[in-house]
């Protein structure tokens, strides 16, 4: 993956993962350094990628691939969330006009607008699967750093997850493979990456259980690009993306943040209730 300084101003569009943006600020001290938080990374990001155009995506609920496995993801905390969480939320959402589809990861959004629209984008994310699978222009920010990935490397990284799988999202793959044995596998292969990754699945487990583990590792890994591929996993059909700019919403000064919500959470803090009736707390403005 190539290194790059500081884009020149090119007009293109920032995709926004948004998840890992809520997570940094939650635990701030108060809500209004944690919303002054988002504001600053979002300006931040906007300003190294030179443009004032974005789209930006959360996570909400259970996406498809719980239907896939139902251990996804079984291995992280169920409390790890602030109490700010359900605000923060929300507030992209009305600050920012960030967007979520039901059945849908913030990785899969920006993934697929990436591939499908024609203009140029830079994707906005510290997860190193978006970065690495996905091909092109990238801005990791948590590193604040850009990345240039290229369709081979995008391609020869998606089978590398394939064949070890990923422990984060507890994606078991292949026992015993991690990242040395799978780029040693692959590292002089530029071709029929699935018919070998295939072969060394039913090599471990034989050919009923291998070719199942097999597809069903590849359908946790890979990260929809394609109207083909929402259809297949959910039966769903993208809108065109429709970017916004960094000046097109503002808050009224006069009707301060928190917005007038309430919800109940459970034990580990999840939403489980939400009753809004925030009235105009934000405006369109004429650009």
């Amino acid at each position: 993956m190539e290194r790059i300084e500081r884009l020149p101003q090119n007009g293109a569009i920032c995709l926004i993962d948004a998840d890992s943006l809520m997570y940094y600020e939650m635990d701030k001290p108060s809500l209004d350094e944690a919303v002054y938080g988002l504001d600053e990374r979002i300006k931040h990001m906007l300003g190294e990628c030179n443009t004032s155009l974005y789209a930006g995506f959360l996570t909400k609920g259970k996406c498809y691939r719980y239907s896939v496995d139902a251990e996804y993801k079984a291995k992280r905390k169920k409390n790890n969330r602030s109490i700010l969480f359900p605000s923060l939320f929300e507030y992209l959402i009305q600050r920012w006009g960030f967007n979520y589809v039901p059945e849908l990861e913030a990785d899969d959004l920006v993934s697929y607008y990436s591939y499908t629209d024609n203009r140029k984008t830079i994707i906005c994310s510290p997860d190193k699967d978006v970065l690495y699978q996905c091909a092109g222009m990238h801005y990791n920010y948590r590193t604040r750093e850009f990345l240039h990935t290229s369709p081979e490397e995008a391609l020869k990284f998606l089978w590398l997850q394939t064949l070890m799988g990923d422990s984060t999202d507890n994606i078991p793959g292949i026992p015993k493979v991690g990242i040395k044995t799978a780029e040693n596998w692959l590292k002089d292969r530029n071709k029929d990456f699935e018919g070998f990754a295939l072969k060394k699945y039913v090599e471990k487990f034989g050919m009923i259980d291998g070719i199942f583990k097999f597809h069903q590792t590849f359908r946790l890994v890979y990260l929809l690009r394609s109207k083909e591929d929402v259809l297949r996993e959910t039966n769903l059909i993208l809108p065109e993306l429709t970017p916004l700019k960094e000046e097109y919403l503002f808050m009224d000064p006069d009707i301060p943040f928190p917005l007038t919500y309430k919800w109940r959470v459970d034990k580990n803090f999840n939403v489980i209730e939400v009753d809004q009736n925030p009235g105009p707390y934000v405006k369109e403005i004429e650009l």
